[in-house]
């Protein structure tokens, strides 16, 4: 019933993707060249500006725009926070995370916006956003970096590419909703008026949608703060190269307390001694076994001399040509292995 099987042998999908993947890769190397040259430069100069001022400076700028997004709770809170990373040692690593979360997020808002607002303007393009939309969002997280390391090898380029696609889609999400959900009497008004639609759009649409556009750009934010964590796992720099060097370096220094423990040195040298004692046991009882069994043997070959000789002398006038030196083979009850003897 698995004949059918058989038809399908010629059907080689692993085989057809690698070699569509190896065409896309070679023959569009120089638009990845390009995309990873451009990224790795944003992200330079970024880490570079929060990096070259003192951190004093930057945690009270930061301060400062918390302030005024939303005020001093925040702002304190910001300030708190960012005194206790200085205080930690890890302000580099956190500028680093930092820098590569605002490329990411600049990267993802400047395309999401746009698809979303065409998804908006025309049903073809929504019908065919949303099942890739879908696709993107059902994903795991880990699954964006194989692409994302196959094109850009390892560094901090395949992280920002990843943390990017796995951070679009609630952006091009919410921003067509918002712009869906504007009045459409208000949109009907402005074409009474005579405005064209990509003014309509420009000057109607657009600034009646900014809050379901800020929760995109929320939920981009969010997300790509997530996917930073996962971007160490490709050479990513920041916050998680530290943690997985701190986990290295605490796997380190327990090996080196338990090779440095006292009691663990005399635990092994107690049971390096009761080793030896017991190979010295074993020694001993296999040379005791060995000398039982040639003490055995012994006794088993005097006994059959004792009987040769005595059926010698019973049978001397049978056998008076049988010499007393001659060899006697004995007889089966009177056999024994004696060859590990000799």
């Amino acid at each position: 019933m698995d004949d059918w099987k058989n038809w399908f042998d010629w059907v080689d999908l692993g085989a057809w993707f690698e070699d569509a993947f190896d065409w896309i890769r070679s023959t569009f190397d120089w638009l990845w060249r390009f995309i990873g040259t451009v990224l790795e430069g944003a992200y330079d100069g970024v880490e570079g500006a929060l990096n070259y001022p003192p951190s004093i400076a930057v945690i009270g700028l930061l301060a400062v725009l918390a302030w005024l997004a939303k005020g001093w709770r925040l702002a304190l809170f910001s300030a708190v926070g960012l005194l206790l990373v200085d205080l930690m040692a890890q302000w580099d690593n956190a500028m680093k995370t930092l820098a590569l979360v605002a490329v990411a997020v600049a990267a993802a808002v400047l395309m999401a916006i746009p698809i979303g607002i065409a998804a908006a303007r025309s049903g073809l393009v929504s019908g065919l956003v949303r099942p890739v939309l879908d696709l993107m969002q059902t994903m795991p997280a880990l699954v964006y970096l194989i692409p994302a390391v196959l094109m850009f090898r390892v560094g901090v380029v395949p992280g920002i590419v990843a943390t990017i696609i796995f951070a679009m889609p609630p952006g091009i999400r919410l921003t067509e909703l918002g712009i869906r959900q504007v009045d459409k009497e208000v949109v009907e008004a402005g074409h009474a008026f005579g405005s064209p639609p990509d003014r309509t759009r420009r000057q109607i649409q657009l600034p009646l949608a900014p809050a379901w556009i800020r929760a995109g750009i929320n939920q981009v934010i969010m997300l790509a703060l997530s996917m930073t964590v996962l971007a160490g796992f490709v050479g990513g720099v920041g916050l998680r190269e530290r943690g997985q060097g701190g986990e290295r370096q605490r796997q380190d220094e327990g090996a080196e307390r338990r090779e440095s423990d006292p009691h663990r040195i005399r635990a092994a040298h107690e049971g390096e001694d009761r080793e030896r004692q017991g190979q010295g046991a074993d020694v001993e009882r296999a040379q005791l076994t060995d000398a039982g069994e040639r003490a055995e043997a012994e006794t088993v070959l005097a006994q059959a001399r004792v009987r040769r000789d005595r059926h010698l002398r019973k049978n001397r006038h049978r056998h008076r040509h049988v010499h007393e030196n001659r060899r006697w083979n004995p007889g089966p009850d009177d056999r024994c292995d004696l060859r590990r003897y000799r």
